[in-house]
């Protein structure tokens, strides 16, 4: 059996309206609109168990849907551990998403801004062979605690540390170099092309992951629509091309594929093979409307995958 892996991130009550027409100022626009689970970790961690990983979430949530989120990820097959903060309610995210299946966001952090080295035991990396961590979690000071732990236990106990670094926005916010420095302890970063160039500041996604590569050992970067690669100690040594599909929305997508990438690699696959199983699990999220595999079976009587 393939080694565990652990998951420290957010859980987010996501508002997902998908319309099709532009958003009107003063007025009413007609969108189909739907709550769902989400949170880039607990999408990641719902993913890999999907995928038939051995999936546990470290996570913090509101007093008002605590136990909501814990049945939707059981229902994942995650293993949740789950901090209610009885002071908070739950994240929340109001993601719109256009006829292309690019979606604009309003984030409430709640109570995943408090998760903090109080909910950490070292015990947690029991039978873990990965550790991967949403670098949303780093961004308020006591989560930054908390990785710096879990990343110096993990690295003590000799299991391997991921970084997803969530979003450029956050990013530029928390400083690259703070970044850079803070995940060091990392051996694999997969940021999006986006993300890539801000860490960075290179041209290419190639050059990008070279660098990258350069300092943590394997950097993936995620391309969307055109695939991924991966790049190991300064030099590209795999590709894989994009799954062809229909996209409805895009929320989850960056999610699945990491969790498609770790899951394969947990089981011994190599570069290449692990990143198609990113591609082909990212495929399979932006034909669904929120961001975990659960809804997939309901979803797709309303909108069918289309394959070229």
């Amino acid at each position: 059996m393939a080694p565990g892996l652990l998951v420290i991130g957010d859980v987010v009550t996501d508002v997902v309206a998908v319309h099709s027409a532009p958003v009107a100022s003063g007025t009413d626009t007609e969108a189909e609109i739907v709550l769902r689970p989400g949170g880039s970790g607990a999408n990641t961690a719902a993913w890999a168990a999907h995928l038939g990983a051995d999936v546990t979430l470290l996570a913090r949530v509101g007093f008002d849907s605590g136990e909501w989120h814990t049945s939707e990820l059981v229902k994942s097959g995650v293993r949740p551990l789950l901090r209610v903060d009885q002071e908070r309610p739950t994240a929340v995210v109001i993601a719109m998403v256009d006829p292309t299946g690019e979606r604009s966001m309003l984030t409430n952090r709640g109570a995943g801004g408090r998760i903090s080295p109080d909910d950490w035991s070292p015990d947690l990396l029991d039978g873990i062979g990965r550790l991967h961590l949403s670098a949303y979690t780093m961004f308020a000071e006591p989560g930054l605690r908390l990785v710096r732990r879990a990343m110096a236990d993990a690295v003590a106990r000799g299991v391997a540390v991921s970084v997803d670094p969530a979003s450029t926005g956050p990013l530029r916010s928390f400083g690259v170099e703070r970044f850079l420095a803070e995940t060091a302890p990392a051996d694999l970063v997969i940021p999006n092309l986006d993300e890539a160039l801000v860490l960075t500041g290179a041209p290419t996604p190639e050059q990008a992951a070279e660098l990258l590569s350069e300092r943590y050992g394997t950097a993936v970067v995620k391309l969307g629509g055109g695939g991924a690669l991966a790049a190991v100690g300064g030099a590209v040594t795999a590709r894989a091309q994009a799954v062809p599909t229909r996209a409805v929305d895009s929320t989850g997508a960056g999610d699945a594929f990491a969790a498609g990438f770790l899951s394969a690699r947990l089981s011994g696959a190599g570069d290449r093979a692990a990143l198609e199983a990113g591609c082909r699990a990212g495929a399979e999220c932006v034909a669904l409307v929120g961001g975990r595999p659960r809804y997939g079976l309901e979803l797709n009587r309303l909108y069918p995958i289309h394959t070229d």
